[in-house]
């Protein structure tokens, strides 16, 4: 009886090993395998096609392209610790501890240069809500190097800490002197060609200038429009300088660009290495004032925000708005101060166990951390599709 196993000939010369100890009825192909187990040639022309498309697609996953992903970074305390030590360490004053939490809220970038993105990056981040996708060209300029991006966002978070110490000092009543030195005039203004790099601004309008909250405090009451008088110090002399002033959001500005040296009557260390951009500024001074303060503010809260703070405490935009939200309900915040110019942006992607509140300044961004560590936050203001909004007239 034919051996049904049997797969086809053998080869001329093979005969002899192709029946070498299989028994009486075993039979095997050519090479010692059973011929019906040896894949034909079109199966294992398949079987590599199949793999080598595999690959190719695994591959092609991890090219970079030319996009730029924002997604939900992570979230710090700035009352607690980053990588075992005090996120804000503070000598020359008493420091009281808290029960809340208060946290920055950040963005995770690729794309920038030096971090490209990848075909699965843009795919994930198509696909989910909380994730921003945009040409690389339309975030980051085409010269852009990644050391040169490095040094732009420390520079920010450099600049951001002193200006979060200062606003919050200067909050809790502290004096704070600075020397106000110009470093160029903001071209277009009419101080261009009137002032040099390297004046020292002593005094507007005759008004000495012993910090940077008495020139901000003198030109709040200042038309846009009228000339006011700068007294700078230049080659050791002074000289006047009449500058007709311009116009920000309704302010009035000399057009100048002051580097401000300030003389801190507490030492504020922020750790935060690894974390770039001004965005930051609002959560850093709470987070002092809060340390400063024996009042718990927050009282067990869990209170997120991000904006940006000048040393006057004007609390300012900042990007990422949704992605913020997001990292922020993802780690337990159940409140989040936003700067209220990002407030139209927070509508219709607000976590449902979060709540917003808008902040204009440091000083209501303060008084909102009380009133929900107080549990009286039913009137804070919320943020509407057309900025924010008293949460009693919604």
């Amino acid at each position: 009886m034919p051996d049904e196993r049997v797969g086809g000939p053998v080869a001329p010369g093979d005969a002899d090993r192709s029946t070498e100890g299989t028994g009486a009825t075993g039979t095997t192909g050519a090479s010692g395998t059973d011929p019906r187990t040896r894949p034909g040639r079109r199966a294992l022309t398949l079987s590599v096609s199949l793999l080598t498309t595999a690959a190719l697609a695994a591959a092609g996953l991890v090219l970079p392209v030319p996009y730029a992903v924002n997604s939900p970074g992570p979230t710090l305390d700035v009352l607690g610790e980053h990588d075992g030590e005090p996120l804000i360490t503070i000598e020359g004053a008493p420091t009281y501890d808290a029960t809340g939490e208060l946290r920055l809220t950040t963005v995770s970038a690729v794309g920038g240069p030096g971090y490209p993105a990848s075909v699965l990056d843009v795919v994930v981040g198509w696909v989910r809500p909380d994730v921003l996708v945009q040409p690389a060209e339309d975030v980051y300029a085409p010269d852009l190097g990644r050391d040169e991006l490095e040094e732009q966002n420390q520079a920010q978070m450099t600049s951001s800490q002193e200006d979060a110490t200062v606003a919050a000092l200067t909050q809790l009543g502290y004096e704070v002197p600075a020397v106000l030195t110009i470093t160029a005039a903001v071209e277009g203004s009419a101080a261009v060609g009137l002032v040099q790099e390297g004046d020292v601004l002593t005094a507007v309008d005759g008004v000495p200038l012993p910090d940077y909250g008495t020139l901000v405090e003198h030109l709040d009451q200042v038309t846009p429009g009228d000339t006011v008088t700068l007294t700078v110090t230049r080659d050791g002399a002074p000289v006047e300088v009449p500058v007709v002033t311009g116009e920000a959001d309704g302010r009035a500005l000399i057009g100048v660009y002051i580097d401000p040296a300030f003389d801190l009557p507490v030492d504020v260390t922020i750790r935060s290495e690894d974390i770039g951009g001004p965005s930051a500024g609002t959560m850093f001074a709470l987070g002092i004032i809060d340390a400063l303060t024996p009042e718990d503010e927050a009282d067990g809260a869990v209170v997120a925000g991000t904006g940006t703070i000048s040393v006057d405490g004007r609390v300012g935009p900042i990007g990422g708005i949704r992605q913020k939200l997001s990292g922020a309900s993802r780690d337990g915040a159940s409140w989040f101060l936003a700067p209220d110019a990002n407030c139209a942006e927070t509508v219709g992607h607000v976590p449902d166990d979060l709540r917003v509140v808008a902040v204009g300044t440091l000083e209501e961004a303060y008084d909102a951390v009380v009133a929900i560590g107080a549990g009286d936050a039913q009137d804070l203001p919320t943020c509407t599709a057309d900025g924010p909004s008293d949460a009693s007239a919604a």
